[in-house]
């Protein structure tokens, strides 16, 4: 067999290939692409709102939007319709990821998960108490969730502009301990983030969130039914008071992880139906539904709606909720306002100091262990990179301040932090060597790079 024909590892239908490093792999392309989209998106509108066209980024973002259904109203403006119903899917996904790690991926063991939680915890805890050094009792203590997030779009999409400098393993263990970040995220955002509770709407909400338990148990698959389901409770949380966008993760961790049927040799099943001359239409639609039943449901969901959320949501989001107005007084004003500087501080220096030093901890005390390949220096720009907030703590930012004034010097915080602790993550992680060629925990197709 001639070499270029030769089969890699990533691509054999070995388990481990199969049902983790291909999956990881496409994320981990789509997350790096979202990244330059992510970013573009979020020029864009710093652009606009500062431009001779500003009022015209003020007005789209204000226009109301109203839905009427059976008596019952939602308006909205444009900019909130974004926040509360487009981040729902974004947050559903997350809850999928969520699930899928837990159940088949770097969470499922708790050794292999007590690196990236040790320092997705060490990561949330230190920035916050950093953020509230500077703003405990102030006008801006309500933000200390701001400086707690891992944009994991952005942060790859660095670790996939420096190429074969970064292991393919650093990836991987990125991604991880941004679900667990995630995890704790969504659980400030509903403790701390969400207004006055509306009983009977939240009650309505457990019950929607029942009846999709039971209908999984009872392997009800007619997906309007679910659609339906969710829209409901995506209301009902909505007017609830907890905030909507907690609807989707829970929808998202109450998916199946695991397949209704078996997994099904699909290379045998095609050599038998090519040796069949009489295949009949009973008999394709028995494998096809065989086939879709051996991929679990959340993998499906997941690959179906993650380009949308990371190619169309994600960058919608970042467009409308970027456009901070820059004038040499604001920025004057934000070098010494200190919700600014307790989010670039708890960012950059809090991220650092928390995730780092929480992994160095849990390593040397013997609670888990680096993957192989993985060194100190890898962990520091690692730790360096989840400084990049962006996304959610944009999305946190918008929640913690009424005051427009407050939201603009979180948001400049924001985004000089990101691109900070961007610089310096790239500065620490560019300066090793390029991986040899066919290493990495994709199993040596070079994919990385």
């Amino acid at each position: 067999m001639a070499p270029s024909t030769r089969a890699t590892w990533l691509g054999s239908d070995r388990f481990l290939a199969r049902s983790v490093a291909r999956p990881v792999n496409r994320f981990l392309h789509i997350e790096a692409a979202s990244g330059i989209l992510l970013v573009t998106a979020a020029v864009v509108a710093i652009v606009w709102a500062n431009s001779p066209w500003a009022a015209s980024y003020r007005d789209l973002w204000a226009t109301e939007l109203s839905i009427d259904v059976g008596g019952h109203g939602i308006t909205e403006d444009l900019r909130h319709w974004i926040n509360d119903g487009l981040m729902a899917i974004f947050f559903f996904v997350l809850g999928l990821e969520i699930k899928q790690e837990l159940t088949n991926g770097q969470l499922a063991s708790i050794r292999n998960a007590a690196v990236p939680a040790a320092g997705a915890l060490g990561g949330m805890v230190v920035p916050a108490v950093l953020y509230l050094a500077f703003n405990l009792g102030g006008a801006g203590a309500d933000g200390w969730g701001i400086p707690m997030a891992t944009d994991v779009a952005f942060a790859l999409g660095v670790l996939a502009l420096l190429g074969s400098r970064v292991p393919a393993e650093l990836k991987v263990l990125l991604l991880a301990l941004a679900i667990v970040d995630d995890v704790g995220a969504i659980i400030v955002i509903a403790a701390f983030y969400s207004d006055g509770l509306e009983w009977g709407w939240f009650g309505a909400a457990v019950g929607g969130f029942v009846l999709v338990a039971l209908f999984k148990q009872a392997r009800v698959r007619y997906l309007p039914v679910y659609l339906v389901l969710g829209a409901a409770v995506w209301l009902a949380m909505l007017e609830s008071g907890v905030h909507a966008t907690i609807a989707g993760v829970v929808l998202g961790l109450l998916a199946p992880a695991r397949p209704f049927l078996p997994e099904v040799d699909a290379d045998r099943i095609a050599g038998q139906l090519s040796a069949d001359q009489d295949v009949t239409a009973a008999e394709v639609r028995s494998i096809s539904f065989r086939l879709r039943e051996s991929i679990p449901v959340t993998e499906h969901l997941e690959n179906l709606l993650h380009p949308w959320t990371s190619y169309l949501i994600v960058p919608l989001f970042a467009l409308a909720n970027a456009g901070v107005e820059v004038s040499a007084e604001s920025l004057r004003d934000a070098t010494t306002a200190p919700v600014t500087l307790g989010v670039v501080v708890g960012l950059v220096v809090g991220k650092l100091l928390g995730v780092a030093g929480a992994i160095a901890l849990v390593v040397r005390f013997g609670g888990g262990r680096l993957p192989e390949g993985i060194t100190p220096r890898h962990v520091l720009g690692m730790a360096a990179i989840a400084g990049i907030g962006f996304t959610v703590s944009l999305f946190v930012a918008g929640l913690a301040f009424e005051r427009p004034e407050l939201a603009d010097q979180a948001k400049i915080g924001v985004l000089v932090a990101s691109v900070v602790a961007a610089g310096v993550g790239a500065l620490i992680l560019g300066r090793g060597r390029a991986a040899p060629p066919g290493g990495g925990a994709a199993g040596g197709d070079g994919s990385h790079r």
